[in-house]
């Protein structure tokens, strides 16, 4: 710890805010949308009272898996510029607080999702809890370079669980929602790891920038690009798409190649001279590349809504 932190001996009572930002609001935010978007494309609709629990019990759930991971990563994010002030590591909540916040919400959330809709949502928002507290967090993010990869299939659970909230089961439309979440987890975390390897190499964690170097870094983020692009257009020929998602994706995914593209043309001279502004850029551009897709697919769902003469 730094001088500036305060040790466990010398707690100050944690505020409300503290442990709202154990739940990792900016992450759970995502996770709602998404979510949300998942129930509300859905060919079966829920109440909305109905509708508003499973989103609730979702974002419980996601608020659950961000506790339970700054739990176990407190030792790394102390040593992280980018985390060392989150609750547990600068000594706001103590790491036994996190983690029975964390169990407590994590049965909640998913007993409470199972009620509100039915089992089969309830079972997908159980493994992704465990898929990111225990398989990403405990397992790969400290022992692959394959850790976003693989993991990143936590935060691309959310849609499909909102759609198996509305209808009980699993369709290719959810499959896909999921796939185009999951494809775009690596280049955007890249894109992070960029300007922030020196955070990761402290820290002992394996991420790409550290073991293979921001060269091989580069040419992954424009290949996972690559092969992001069919399938954010594949999502526009299922029932949930249509030619304004079809629209929105050509543009994003046609300036989001041109963004990967930038980037391997960089070599580490020029990413320094600008403090790495091309790479920050498409980090910042690759949020707003998974919002404007699932906004595409809400306005969709009102479109067919209306063609349909009711939503």
């Amino acid at each position: 710890m730094t001088e500036t932190q305060t040790t466990f001996d010398e707690l100050a009572e944690p505020g409300f805010g503290d442990f709202v930002q154990l739940l990792k609001p900016r992450v759970m935010s995502l996770v709602v949308f998404t979510a949300l978007v998942g129930l509300v494309v859905a060919p079966v609709h829920l109440y909305p009272v109905a509708g508003f629990s499973a989103v609730l019990f979702i974002a419980l759930g996601a608020g659950a898996s961000g506790a339970l991971n700054m739990w176990w990563d407190a030792d790394i994010d102390a040593v992280m510029r980018r985390t060392a002030n989150r609750p547990v590591p600068s000594g706001r909540i103590q790491p036994g607080e996190a983690l029975g916040l964390g169990l407590a919400l994590s049965g909640i959330s998913v007993v409470m999702l199972w009620l509100a809709t039915n089992a089969v949502a309830a079972g997908l928002l159980a493994f992704t809890i465990f898929f990111y507290a225990v398989v990403y967090s405990m397992w790969l993010k400290r022992s692959t370079p394959q850790n976003i990869v693989i993991g990143g299939a936590a935060g691309a659970f959310p849609p499909m669980i909102g759609w198996a909230a509305a209808t009980g089961s699993v369709a290719l439309p959810a499959v896909l929602m999921f796939a185009l979440i999951f494809m775009w987890t690596p280049p955007h975390f890249w894109a992070l790891a960029l300007f922030m390897k020196d955070d990761y190499s402290k820290a002992g964690v394996p991420m790409l920038t550290v073991t293979h170097g921001r060269r091989v870094t580069r040419a992954y983020i424009l290949i996972y690009t690559v092969l992001l692009m069919p399938v954010a257009l594949a999502v526009g020929f299922t029932p949930i798409g249509g030619p304004v998602y079809l629209g929105v994706a050509v543009l994003l995914n046609l300036w989001f190649l041109i963004g990967a593209v930038r980037i391997i043309r960089r070599d580490e001279v020029q990413a320094e001279a600008d403090k790495y502004a091309v790479e920050k850029a498409f980090f910042r551009f690759s949020l707003l590349y998974l919002f404007l897709h699932f906004g595409a697919l809400l306005v969709e769902a009102g479109l067919h809504g209306m063609g349909q003469g009711a939503w």
